[in-house]
């Protein structure tokens, strides 16, 4: 497996490098996000680690860039207490965060989880294709054309996005454990402390209010989640 992780900060780049190596996987380092994309373009690699803060373009833009043309895992790194930067990595396409200082280990469980989570996308894929259409109070999902409706017009989710929604969708009425998420949409096998699940439904709550539809994503506190029509107890 092929890693490449962008940095300014030298200490942390040869952290990175030296401890995937040191579990197997080929990793390259790069002092810039652009230097990192241009490599990208010209050799793609299976996993990407982004800092934030870099000189030139930041992680952001990169991530951006990267979304455009691949679906390839991204981690960004920012510094403790920029929760509005970890927000918009999310949305703009990346994949998971971690915050800086960070035990190499955590590094480690973040990334065997999206490298497992590329099969388990595979997977739920070629279940979705199998089941067929499925419908879901006004939500329907074509599996043909692999997106989500609400009254015959697209949610254009995000590839997680959709996994989210469709997993809640089949299991509508039904609560589901955050744990459970983690385990079957992210790849985690571990606990580990993240937003990525709850910043996620954020987004697709947004999606289906803005679509106008009378599903909804419920909390349970304390637990997880629930999908159910708007209204029932």
């Amino acid at each position: 497996m092929l890693i490449y992780a962008a940095d300014d900060e030298s200490g942390i780049r040869r952290l990175i490098e030296v401890f995937l190596k040191s579990e197997g996987y080929d990793a390259v380092t790069f002092e810039t996000g652009d230097a990192l994309l241009e490599a990208f373009m010209q050799a793609p690699c299976d996993l990407a680690i982004l800092d934030i803060m870099m000189p030139g373009s930041d992680g952001l833009t990169i991530a951006q860039a990267l979304r455009r043309v691949s679906k390839v895992p991204i981690i960004m790194l920012t510094a403790k207490g920029e929760e509005e930067d970890i927000i918009r990595g999310l949305t703009l396409g990346s994949d998971d965060y971690l915050i800086k200082p960070f035990r190499p280990a955590l590094l480690l469980v973040h990334v065997k989880a999206l490298l497992r989570r590329v099969s388990l996308e595979q997977e739920a894929q070629r279940q979705a294709d199998q089941a067929g259409d499925l419908a879901c109070g006004d939500l329907l999902y074509e599996s043909g054309a692999r997106q989500t409706l609400c009254g015959g017009q697209s949610l254009k989710l995000t590839l997680t996005e959709q996994n989210l929604l469709l997993y809640l969708m089949r299991r509508s009425g039904r609560a589901v454990s955050r744990e459970e998420l983690l385990r079957d949409i992210w790849g985690y096998d571990t606990e580990v402390e993240t937003r990525v699940t709850d910043e996620t439904v954020r987004r697709v709550r947004a999606k289906l209010l803005k679509a106008g539809s009378a599903m909804q994503i419920e909390t349970i506190w304390g637990f997880g989640y629930r999908m159910d029509a708007g209204g029932n107890p």
